[in-house]
C-alpha cells in the first residue's frame, strides 16, 4: 500500500462510527473530549457554529468539514450563546449501541454528519502529530469533488440504510478520512510546508524512500540503499529525509517495522519467528530486543494482552 493508506491502516482499531442528525432551533450539542479517537463534523443542510474551549467559535455553512483528529471536545449549536440542555454524546459509551445511526426531525434548520474512529495511541504514526487541533474545509465550489461525493454517499446510506449497510458505512468512513487528510496535506503543498509530513509526502525524493520501506520492510536497506531509491547520493538523502520526516532515514524504518510488527501480532495468530521475519529480523531474538525496546514488553506478552477476553 501506499504511505496515506498504511497509515490508516496501522492506527485504526474498533470499528467507527458514524450519524446523520437533523437540528430545529434553537439547539446545542455537546461532544465529549475522546482522548486516543478522532471525529468529524460535517454540515450537510443550514449552518451551525462550533465552540471549543480557548477559541474563538468557529462559524459553520453547508459542506463545510470539520476534522478533530486529537480528539477534543467541542459543542456544536445554533448559536455561540446556545447552552447545550442535553447530556453530552460519547461515542466511547458503552451504552451507544447503535454504530450508524439516523436521527431525523420534523423541517430541520440543520443537518449533520458525525461520526468517529478510535486509534491505537501506541501505533500512532507520526504524521497524526503533525495534524492540528481542528482541520476546517471550508465547502468551495470545485474543491475536493472526491470528498463531497464521499460524504453524500455515506450521508444517503445512514438516511436509507439497506442490505451490506454494515459493510458499506465502515468502507465509506475509511475513505472520508483518507480523502480529508488528503485535502489538509494538498492544502498544505499549496502553502509550501517546508517541513513536516505535508513537505515529505509531496517531495518526490522522500516518497520514493518511503514508499519503498513501507512496501518492503523485511528488506536490508541501508542509506545508501534508499538514497538510490530516492535518486539522490547517500549524504543529501539522509540530510533532506531526517529535515523532512524528523527523523533519520533508518531511525524511521526501524520504527515502521516494529509499527508492522504491532499489528501482526494483534490482527493474526503468525508465529513470532514468521513476525520477524515479516519484519526484517532473521533471528527472533534480535526481534524480541528490537521490539521490546519500542513497547516496553516481549511480542508474546504483548499478543496476549490484546486478546479479546474469552
Amino acid at each position: 500500500m501506499d504511505v496515506l493508506s498504511d497509515v490508516i491502516t496501522v492506527m485504526r482499531t474498533g470499528q467507527p462510527r458514524s450519524a446523520r442528525v437533523g437540528w430545529r432551533a434553537p439547539w446545542a450539542q455537546e461532544f465529549a473530549a475522546v482522548p486516543g479517537a478522532a471525529g468529524f463534523q460535517v454540515v450537510l443542510q443550514g449552518a451551525c457554529w462550533l465552540v471549543r474551549p480557548g477559541a474563538a467559535p468557529l462559524a459553520l455553512a453547508p459542506g463545510d468539514v470539520v476534522f478533530r483528529p486529537h480528539g477534543g471536545g467541542h459543542t456544536l449549536a445554533d448559536s455561540p450563546t446556545t447552552a447545550p440542555a442535553a447530556p453530552a454524546c460519547d461515542p466511547s459509551d458503552p451504552r451507544a449501541e447503535r454504530r450508524y445511526a439516523d436521527d431525523p426531525v420534523d423541517d430541520p434548520t440543520t443537518v449533520t454528519l458525525c461520526g468517529g474512529y478510535q486509534l491505537d495511541a501506541a501505533r500512532a504514526h507520526p504524521l497524526l502529530h503533525d495534524l492540528p487541533d481542528l482541520i476546517h474545509l471550508p465547502a468551495h465550489l470545485g474543491r475536493h469533488p472526491a470528498l463531497r461525493s464521499t460524504v453524500d454517499l455515506l450521508a444517503a446510506e445512514l438516511a436509507r440504510p439497506g442490505l451490506g449497510t454494515d459493510a458499506i458505512v465502515p468502507a465509506l468512513l475509511d475513505t472520508l478520512l483518507l480523502h480529508i487528510l488528503r485535502a489538509w496535506l494538498d492544502g498544505r503543498s499549496a502553502r509550501a510546508a517546508r517541513t513536516g509530513w505535508a513537505a515529505a509526502l509531496t517531495d518526490p525524493p522522500t516518497t520514493a524512500a518511503l514508499q519503498a520501506m513501507h512496501r518492503d520492510p523485511a528488506r536490508p536497506w541501508t542509506v545508501a540503499s534508499l538514497a538510490a531509491e530516492a535518486g539522490l547520493s547517500r549524504a543529501p538523502f539522509a540530510r533532506r529525509f531526517a529535515a523532512l520526516v524528523g527523523q533519520p532515514p533508518l531511525a524511521y524504518l526501524t520504527w515502521w517495522r516494529m509499527t508492522t510488527a504491532a499489528l501482526l501480532l494483534t490482527g493474526s495468530d503468525a508465529p513470532l519467528r514468521a513476525v520477524a521475519a515479516e519484519v526484517g529480523y532473521g533471528s527472533e531474538f534480535a526481534f524480541a530486543a528490537a521490539f521490546k525496546r519500542r513497547y516496553g514488553v516481549a511480542p508474546g506478552r504483548y499478543r496476549r494482552a490484546r486478546q479479546p477476553a474469552a
